[in-house]
């Protein structure tokens, strides 16, 4: 059976402060806060989503900040870069925000492209580059103007014990496209137009470490849960030691370790963040699973109070 995803459907990380992490991706990078609610499997921690207006599939960044977490390390069976995608013509824009907002970039090269990288403030690593593909966003917050935001996901960098191994599993599982080789990266290209090109190591890279500042898997999409289904028995059928499919309110999810170390999830682009609260409202109430509303009030106590605002430097 032949299936192809159309690329990344969402990306999770670790870190430590809920409202620095708020005050980052909504306050300089602009993204909307989508969804506010709790790690299902540890409701005393948040589970924050971040994207375009309605953090469509292929633009959502999420987290769990959790305080005093250990500081991880980058590095093998782990996402090295989350790449997003603006619009032609707005590094000169992005440049000048990371400056003022004390932000050190770096531009890099690779695969004819530029890229600026920088870090958020636990360390998880991030690029930009400019992209004609995907749809442009319709959100502006603060200091960015709806012409210049993020897209969405422009791709990631992949970092893998057994990069023959990850490869094989992009090509021959996932369905993406070899389009490019160049020193020690190789380029995949998924079918969708945002969140559709990987870059993978082609040497092997040593393990890294767990924690605040390092993602915890990445999400590929499926169509919607018939779709999912069947990527759920594609994966097994390879070889793969695959989850049960796991409801998480707003998609379906399967999880499988490849044998790079990276863990990978499935996710269905349907039903979506406005399952369960209006668009103009996203991201504003916590919003619980129906088996945690009982305890809503405990669970609210146990989370520290946050909110997305204007950066100081941005209201001036």
């Amino acid at each position: 059976m032949t299936m192809k995803t159309a690329g990344i459907h969402h990306i999770t990380a670790f870190v430590t402060d809920a409202q620095r992490n708020v005050d980052f991706y909504a306050g300089v990078l602009g993204l909307r806060l989508v969804k506010k609610t709790i790690n299902f499997d540890a409701p005393e921690v948040y589970h924050l989503y971040f994207g375009n207006e309605m953090g469509s599939p292929g633009t959502a960044i999420t987290f769990f900040p959790w305080a005093g977490s250990r500081r991880g390390r980058i590095g093998g069976g782990q996402v090295g870069y989350t790449v997003y995608a603006v619009p032609p013509g707005s590094f000169d824009f992005w440049q000048e925000r990371l400056r003022k907002l004390n932000v050190p970039f770096t531009p890099v090269e690779r695969f004819g492209e530029t890229y600026i990288r920088f870090a958020d403030p636990d360390g998880l690593g991030i690029e930009m580059v400019e992209r004609e593909q995907g749809t442009p966003s319709r959100w502006s917050f603060g200091g960015v103007p709806a012409d210049k935001a993020i897209k969405g996901f422009g791709g990631a960098v992949l970092n893998s014990i057994a990069p023959d191994k990850t490869r094989h599993l992009l090509e021959h599982v996932m369905g993406l496209e070899l389009v490019a080789e160049e020193g020690d990266l190789a380029r995949y290209r998924a079918a969708g137009d945002i969140g559709n090109i990987i870059d993978i190591n082609r040497v092997p890279v040593g393990w890294g470490i767990g924690g605040a500042g390092t993602v915890h898997h990445i999400a590929w999409r499926a169509k919607d849960e018939e779709d999912h289904r069947s990527w759920r028995e594609h994966v097994l059928s390879n070889g793969y030691k695959v989850t049960p499919v796991i409801d998480r309110q707003y998609f379906n999810a399967v999880y499988f370790r490849e044998e790079g170390g990276i863990l990978f999830e499935i996710a269905s682009d349907t039903p979506g963040f406005d399952y369960d609260e209006p668009f103009e409202s996203l991201g504003e109430k916590l919003m619980l699973p129906e088996w945690l509303e009982a305890r809503r009030d405990e669970v609210a106590r146990g989370l520290p109070p946050i909110e997305v605002r204007v950066l100081e430097e941005d209201a001036r």
